[in-house]
């Protein structure tokens, strides 16, 4: 009946239009149709919340690497606002999507710093891979980070510029009836469709481009809007008895295996190739693409169970995603844009942050429409490197980006969107952030005038940079190293793996020692620990489906989970100054705050191997 504003009881003119003629009252609406009573409402949006939050560094979108982004520039010490527009963390990752995390391919190329953090924890915590448990972990991992407010269930819809950089942007949470607005000094799109793009005006790319522009051959011949589809994911999960399934009468039909044309139907799969969007529009065509998602996801189990004999009689569907998972969007415009060459080349970028090592794995944009191959594995080494200037616009001053969203070609994206390698981008650009909020610095600065610092924080993080070696503290390199037993010199090599067939780590047994004699009487204050997590395990995070019977997940046997740390004292003596009992983390800091000559690092237990496995141990002032 209202189709206008109207501002009741505080003027004395009227601001509605009635669907017919009416007379307004201070406590109502009369009409010739009805009675509306309005009562002390106020109908002009003044009774909805508005918060602002003004920090250092602001993050849109929350999957992992949004996560990361945060958490990074948090614990450098920015204060940081993460706005997630769905109630749960993890993008793709999450419950409500199911894609487990994938990376670089290849021995020892496992993707560490702050998503092997997650990983481990999810390997310590969740052992049956629950997706509550996975989810509560993500959660935990921001909203317990000092430093940052989490606004989940926020929207961002509009941002304010101040020339060409952005002042703040304002979301609405629908959970509390709020506007937030987010004033920052630099901001980071991690929203995987580039929210910000079309609402700052930075510059981006939709679609595949021509083969001749960039001298791409896996790109077509002429450019054009197509893109890889959007899946919404299935899984099963085995009892141990028959199970019925009745389809809904609007799924699809898939009489015969035929119907179904290269797409494999074994419950180790998580049915990515349920696949469709990639010939609409990725993002204003979404709920159009997920209705027609979900005929293909009924349709498809009602094939499995139903027509022809596909062992699935004690199987049930255990969940359907109702929210599709998306491979690509829009792609913002950077000062350097990656391409097929670029990854072909390994990447060897000097302000390489991060890498990747996925196949440049092409979906057909036609999905389930196409019955050929549903997708391409175009050859790609691993690992390759990923430059630092793809991850801010080229046209926004103040303005990171992070995830599949980075300054890539279509055919160098079927490569660096997998969601462990976004990770790297989203750590890479929350630790940048921290250096351009300190030294007010844009994120074009940073690469700059600090893009050095910038690769060190990282790898002293524990994120591997290939081709790269970290810096050792002055302390550790000014010391002597021994050992009860094996060689302990490239326990500060600043290479934290094995690489190249080199192990870069020191072996010993449970009881064995390693010792830093120092230069004289010194205060010691940091120690850090890169342990072996096995950068080789095979398991995905979280599962593609449930058989009646699995193996639980478990900390790596190879990690060390109990030592100590001794100090010499004045007298000669070695005294106890760090004790860890129970720990399941890679890369392990301790602050302590001691005077000595000497300390040694004393293995107690692993998680079930026979001998202890240790990449870096750096003392520090």
């Amino acid at each position: 009946w209202i189709t206008g504003r109207m501002r009741i009881g505080r003027a004395s003119k009227c601001y509605c239009r009635c669907y017919k003629s009416t007379s307004c009252k201070t406590r109502g609406i009369k009409s010739k149709i009805g009675r509306i009573l309005v009562d002390e409402m106020v109908l002009k949006g003044d009774s909805m919340k508005q918060k602002t939050h003004q920090v250092d560094f602001c993050v849109v979108g929350g999957g992992l690497a949004g996560m990361c982004a945060a958490i990074a520039a948090a614990r450098h010490g920015d204060r940081v606002a993460l706005v997630q527009d769905r109630p749960v963390l993890g993008g793709n990752a999450s419950s409500e999507v199911r894609m487990h995390v994938c990376g670089a391919h290849g021995e020892n190329n496992l993707e560490t710093g702050i998503v092997e953090e997650i990983m481990l924890e999810n390997r310590y915590r969740n052992p049956l891979r629950n997706y509550s448990i996975w989810d509560s972990i993500l959660y935990e991992k921001v909203k317990f980070e000092p430093n940052i407010t989490l606004l989940l269930n926020c929207s961002c819809n509009e941002l304010q510029m101040d020339g060409d950089r952005v002042r703040s942007v304002k979301g609405w949470q629908l959970t509390t009836e709020t506007w937030h607005t987010v004033e920052a000094d630099l901001f980071a799109d991690c929203s995987g469709d580039s929210v910000l793009a079309p609402l700052s005006g930075a510059e981006f790319r939709v679609g595949r481009e021509a083969r001749r522009e960039f001298d791409e051959g896996i790109e077509p011949e002429e450019a054009d809007n197509k893109t890889m589809g959007m899946s919404c994911l299935i899984q099963a999960r085995e009892t141990d008895g028959p199970q019925p399934f009745i389809p809904p009468h609007w799924a699809n039909t898939y009489l015969t295996d035929d119907d179904l044309p290269n797409r494999g139907h074994d419950f180790s799969t998580n049915y990515w190739w349920i696949e469709l969007g990639g010939e609409q529009d990725s993002i204003h065509d979404t709920e159009e693409i997920r209705d027609d998602l979900l005929k293909v996801a009924f349709g498809v189990w009602d094939h499995i169970k139903n027509h022809g004999d596909h062992g699935a009689e004690n199987w049930v569907l255990e969940w359907v995603g109702f929210l599709p998972g998306k491979r690509e969007s829009r792609r913002y415009v950077g000062d350097h844009m990656i391409t097929q060459n670029d990854v072909r080349a390994e990447g060897r970028f000097d302000d390489l942050v991060a890498y990747g090592g996925w196949t440049m794995d092409d979906h057909h944009p036609g999905g389930m429409r196409w019955p050929g191959e549903p997708t391409i594995w175009h050859p790609a080494p691993s690992p390759f490197g990923i430059p630092y200037s793809s991850l801010y616009s080229r046209n926004i001053e103040n303005l990171f980006c992070a995830g599949r969203n980075i300054s890539a070609t279509h055919a160098a994206l079927s490569a660096t969107r997998v969601m462990a390698t976004c990770a790297l981008l989203g750590q890479a650009v929350g630790t940048a952030a921290a250096i351009g909020a300190r030294d007010g610095l844009t994120p074009r600065g940073v690469y700059q005038k600090r893009i050095e610092e910038l690769k060190q924080a990282l790898m002293e993080d524990d994120c591997y940079l290939p081709w790269n070696v970290r810096e050792v503290s002055a302390l550790a390199r000014s010391a002597k190293l021994s050992a009860s037993e094996g060689d302990p010199e490239p326990l500060n090599n600043g290479l934290d793996r094995p690489i190249s067939g080199e192990d870069n780590g020191w072996t010993g047994s449970i009881g064995s020692w390693v010792q830093y004699t120092l230069d004289g009487s010194r205060r010691v204050r940091r120690l850090r620990f890169v342990f072996d997590s096995d950068l080789n395990r095979p398991e995905k995070n979280m599962p593609s489906s449930y058989p009646l019977h699995v193996e639980p997940l478990g900390v790596p046997q190879a990690m060390t989970r109990a030592f100590r740390v001794e100090a010499l004292d004045e007298n000669g003596g070695w005294k106890v100054v760090a004790r860890e009992e129970n720990n399941y983390q890679r890369l392990v800091r301790i602050e302590i705050d001691v005077q000595t000559s000497a300390l040694r690092f004393i293995p107690e237990a692993t998680w079930g191997a026979e001998r202890v496995h240790l990449f870096a141990w750096d003392v520090a002032e």
